[in-house]
């Protein structure tokens, strides 16, 4: 294994009098990709700011390599710059003309305006537009805290190529399974103030999790049985022989002390959902439906039919339309054209993405039972700490301001106040941000077993595929497309592969039209001799990418030729980029080229 260049050595770090973690080791070495995985609140954001030199130990040491630079990307960006270029050039040196010009080529491509206010861009813009920050320089080692947080499909599948491509080391704390499936080389589990190392991808981390609480579960059972048996010894055994017996007496105080401060892992949520009385087999239909602002069409001839029971995902990149559509199909929004019929008794429950139902000042007692101690839950009362403890909060959380609580937190309290209440239809925006993964799986266990309608929108590829009955998928000119199951089915379905796509602009109305008219008339010459040579290009292409990898592996490259390196790194990473676009015209053509012989 490579030496670490970022270490931490029996590292605590103390909240309040409460210890956050208390003997943690760490180390990260170049050329690693590791996830930070762990429950909300377990201090995994905490131990990234450590890493970043932000909070300061107070136990143990932290060591960075000397000259080696870190960049770290905070779950919420702060914006201090009078512009986005000036916020993606904060980390570097204004002297790096390299780095200068590569922040500038990052907005670009991730489609923000150099000259763009950062205070009043979207969350998605938001996060791009830090990305570029921390992305540029290519940095020696990457902290990235959930960096697919508010980035639609095409980003986060553009992010994963660029990653993929770092040479560094990088540590990610995020709860988009496909996305760690897709980078991790190591997982380091962040459980109850420690951390456990699994030296493999995610892919292998649930089997692997599972069978070490297994194994504490036994060892727990036995340590619990012997102090049984320790005990009706002690109870039958010390008058006798007082003396003799002392040092088994003093065994058996040491294992129930043992016992006593066992580390146990943290409670599970109990979560259930509650369907309204009375609706009938129609959730919603929508007729012709078409919705525009300006000359932008959002929402172009829609008509659908949703059945009660259906779990309908809405997917598309930032600025498709996606909550102008759910709006529309709530009846929240009126359509431009076209009808909505409601079904009968059908009201929506809704989750939205900027968490507007909490209030900053309140406390989460108040935000779920007001200035009462009481909450219904399914129409049944339930203590309001009784049901905080199932979300898994601490009673002294109950009394604090929302503003206190982590990310995480606060959408698990917003889950809490939803489900609550009896509903037949659950509009959900982004439900999985800044959730930890047992929350997801708990969430999705709920909607399975809910006899009511989800109308779900999330750029969470295994979400969609455990949760999705179909998708509603934006395709561009307000045009959307149903598809059968999930993410992974959508994507069969296309003839697509996972990780094809990349994020660039959305078609102009100009080239929408252009490209409906060669599919009537045929290809043009053009077209047709730019799809004979397109296999010769990829050729090319995944030939000087296997060149550069081969390169790339040699592990005293970076130590030796440092200029070279970061020439071959930023090459790979074009060539694998042209090589997506080339495959992706490629498929186009031979789609159009079908049409018409159809």
């Amino acid at each position: 294994m490579a030496p670490p260049v970022l270490q931490l050595r029996t590292a605590a770090v103390t909240f309040g009098g409460r210890p956050v973690f208390t003997t943690v080791d760490l180390a990260l070495a170049i050329g690693e990709r590791a996830a930070l995985v762990g429950r909300n609140g377990s201090g995994k954001s905490t131990l990234l700011k450590v890493l970043a030199g932000l909070i300061d130990l107070d136990g143990g040491e932290r060591f960075v390599q000397p000259g080696l630079s870190v960049a770290y990307l905070p779950q919420e960006p702060r914006f201090t710059a009078a512009t986005a270029l000036e916020h993606a050039l904060s980390a570097v040196a204004p002297d790096d003309g390299a780095a200068v010009a590569e922040a500038s080529g990052l907005l670009e491509m991730l489609g923000i305006a150099a000259d763009a206010d950062p205070t009043t861009l979207s969350g998605g813009e938001a996060r791009r537009v830090d990305l570029a920050r921390t992305l540029a320089g290519r940095p020696d080692v990457l902290l990235l805290d959930e960096p697919t947080n508010h980035l639609d499909l095409p980003t986060i599948e553009w992010l994963e190529q660029h990653l993929s491509s770092h040479r560094g080391a990088l540590l990610m704390i995020s709860h988009d399974r496909a996305f760690l499936r897709a980078l991790s080389t190591r997982v380091l589990w962040l459980d109850r103030g420690r951390v456990l190392p699994l030296e493999a991808g995610f892919d292998r981390f649930d089997t692997w999790s599972e069978g070490i609480l297994e194994a504490e579960a036994v060892a727990a059972d036995k340590l619990d049985k012997r102090i049984a048996s320790e005990t009706e010894w002690a109870k039958r055994g010390i008058p006798a022989r007082r003396k003799r017996n002392q040092g088994r007496l003093a065994t058996l105080a040491a294992m129930r002390s043992e016992a006593a401060g066992r580390i146990r892992q943290a409670g599970s949520i109990d979560v259930s959902l509650t369907a309204a009385e009375g609706v009938g087999s129609l959730a919603i239909e929508a007729i012709g439906i078409q919705k525009s602002y300006g000359e932008r069409m959002v929402v172009r001839d829609v008509s659908l039919r949703i059945a009660r029971g259906a779990r309908l995902g809405i997917v598309g990149p930032n600025g498709a339309g996606k909550t102008t559509l759910l709006r529309l199909l709530t009846g929240e929004l009126e359509p431009d054209q076209g009808r909505v019929r409601i079904g009968a008794n059908v009201e929506p429950s809704t989750l939205d993405q900027k968490r507007a139902a909490l209030v900053p000042t309140e406390t989460p007692k108040q935000s779920l039972a007001d200035r009462g101690d009481t909450v219904f839950v399914g129409g049944r009362p339930v203590h309001v700490h009784t049901y905080l403890r199932q979300w898994l909060f601490e009673d002294r959380q109950g009394d604090q301001p929302v503003s206190a609580l982590s990310g995480g937190e606060r959408a698990r309290l917003l889950l809490a106040k939803v489900m609550a209440k009896p509903a037949s239809l659950l509009v959900l925006d982004e439900p999985t941000n800044d959730l930890d993964m047992d929350t997801l799986d708990l969430l999705q266990d709920a909607l399975g077993e809910f006899p009511g309608t989800v109308l779900l929108v999330s750029h969470d590829r295994d979400f969609l595929d455990r949760t999705a009955t179909s998708l509603l998928v934006a395709e561009g000119d307000g045009r959307w497309l149903e598809y059968a199951g999930g993410w992974s089915d959508m994507l069969a379905q296309r003839g697509e592969r996972p990780g094809a796509a990349t994020a660039r602009p959305s078609r102009t109305k100009d080239e929408t039209a252009k490209a409906r008219q060669t599919v009537r008339r045929g290809l043009s010459y053009k077209d047709e001799r730019e799809r004979q040579s397109l296999p010769k290009r990829m050729e090319a292409l995944s030939t000087e990418i296997a060149a550069a990898e081969a390169a790339l592996a040699d592990p005293d490259l970076y130590r030796r030729d440092p200029k070279r390196f970061a020439t071959v790194t930023a090459r790979l990473d074009a060539a694998r980029q042209e090589l997506s676009a080339a495959e992706e015209r490629w498929l186009e053509l031979e789609l159009m080229l079908e049409q018409v012989q159809s």
